[in-house]
């Protein structure tokens, strides 16, 4: 009875603790009316969707840290980044869709807030709604485009961005390839980083890596997204009142909402999130046709894929999974995807069987293996005491992502081997290592659940 009794009055007192934090939080949100005098809005599904708005605020930030992270410049008023963030009907799941900034959009007719002129409605690039007619038009313009419902409006900006990650302690990222990028300062080796608020910052500004441009930069803000997800729900933030409170007067203390996102939706959205993993999370970006458009007076934009664009859009007002969520092995990030890569295997020991055993593990953690492995001619006298992987230098990123599944493994440089990786197994063979590429896309929508994005 006395363990009962105790029990229940800790509940009681972190509940307690809990609402009147977040009580407290709600009276120093900045509020913006961004859903005021909508007309003909799409029908209400299952779930909840936010629109996340990232902004390139950086008043509040110092002399410093703008020097230290590139964030020098006037600011543009406009949005860095726009995700449709949907939590299901049942709380098990959150579905992010990047939205790019470089969107071709009808942006409907509105009163410039700058101008106070009257504008039609006329084509521009999607991120052009917040600087023209700020939280409003905006949600009027993804609602226009997507026929998606938008519940609550949450802007985040530069400032309450780095602050988060560090009262979190820092986000843990990976690459399989060094990630430089001159314009934010971003430098980070090939590996496993653990970011503070401003390289977090970095991170996710950052758009000059590859020639991926603003695409490669929503995936990279897609896997910080699963990374923040995974270190907020395993570092038991949302089970501790005081942690909990730390980080959200850090996040609300500079963000804008709309005025209906008040105290019960941030309990349930915090209750909700403590059964949450990485593997409850899915990402993917909107659909685009391969072909762009130019407007005059605006420049090249992105065009929606009409047709795969409008399931996606469907599935989330369904409240349907966007991704196949199933139990997957810890598999090490490589640069490229094991099924991209051609493998032969030889046994290079007297061990009968060992090759075809090799090709298998290989084949099953997706190498393209020839499934005819052979054996080295005279190996039972002189067995490899090593596993070789040799290659053809101008597949050098191939050869290291074979190795990689292979740990311990030789790499051996052989000019002129051509396209097909050749494996020699040796005596210290043990076991094939699981690998995945750094950006795996599954499913209709090409989405990528969490646990498939954050380090292993």
């Amino acid at each position: 009875m006395r363990v009962a009794i105790t029990f229940s009055v800790t509940v009681l007192a972190a509940a307690g603790i809990g609402h009147s934090v977040v009580t407290s939080l709600d009276t120093g949100i900045r509020r913006v009316d961004a859903f005021k005098d909508m007309k003909n809005r799409p029908e209400s599904g299952n779930g909840t969707n936010v629109l996340l708005v990232g902004t390139d605020g950086r008043d509040k930030i110092t002399p410093e840290e703008k020097e230290k992270y590139r964030l020098g410049g006037a600011p543009c008023h406009c949005t860095d980044t726009i995700m449709i963030v949907h939590i299901s009907e049942d709380r098990d799941r959150a579905s992010v869709v990047s939205l790019p900034r470089d969107s071709y959009a009808d942006l409907p007719a509105h009163t410039d807030r700058n101008t106070l002129k009257e504008h039609r409605e006329h084509p521009n690039k999607i991120n052009a709604a917040y600087a023209e007619g700020g939280p409003n038009l905006t949600v009027r313009t993804v609602e226009h485009m997507t026929k998606v419902k938008i519940d609550h409006y949450l802007e985040v900006d530069f400032l309450s961005f780095m602050k988060t990650v560090d009262v979190l302690g820092g986000v843990e990222i990976c690459s399989a390839s060094p990630l430089r990028d001159s314009h934010t300062g971003l430098d980070l080796a090939e590996g496993t980083h653990q970011l503070n608020g401003g390289a977090a910052l970095q991170y996710v500004r950052s758009r000059y890596i590859d020639g991926a441009s603003d695409l490669g930069r929503m995936q990279r803000q897609q896997r910080f997204l699963a990374a923040l997800i995974a270190k907020a729900t395993g570092s038991g933030v949302l089970l501790n009142p005081v942690k909990f409170r730390d980080v959200t007067r850090t996040l609300l203390g500079s963000v804008r909402a709309d005025k209906g996102f008040g105290t019960g939706d941030m309990l349930d959205l915090g209750r909700a999130m403590r059964g949450f993993s990485p593997s409850s999370s899915e990402f993917t970006t909107v659909p685009l046709s391969p072909q762009g458009q130019i407007v005059p007076g605006i420049g090249a934009t992105l065009k929606w894929d009409p047709v795969r664009s409008g399931k996606l859009f469907e599935t989330l007002r369904a409240d349907r999974p966007l991704a196949q969520h199933r139990n997957r092995p810890k598999a090490t990030m490589v640069g490229v995807s094991p099924q991209q890569v051609r493998v032969q295997v030889d046994n290079g020991t007297g061990t009968p069987g060992l090759g075809k055993r090799v090709d298998a593990a290989l084949a099953g953690t997706g190498f393209q293996t020839t499934r005819t492995p052979t054996d080295v001619p005279g190996a039972a006298a002189r067995p490899a005491l090593r596993t070789v992987v040799a290659f053809d230098p101008r597949w050098d990123r191939s050869a290291k992502a074979l190795a990689t599944a292979l740990p311990g493994s030789e790499l051996r440089a052989v000019p002129g081997q051509g396209p097909v990786l050749k494996v020699i197994a040796g005596t210290d063979f043990k076991a094939v290592r699981a690998v995945r590429a750094e950006d795996v896309h599954q499913g209709e929508f090409g989405a990528v659940t969490g646990d498939e994005v954050v380090c292993s």
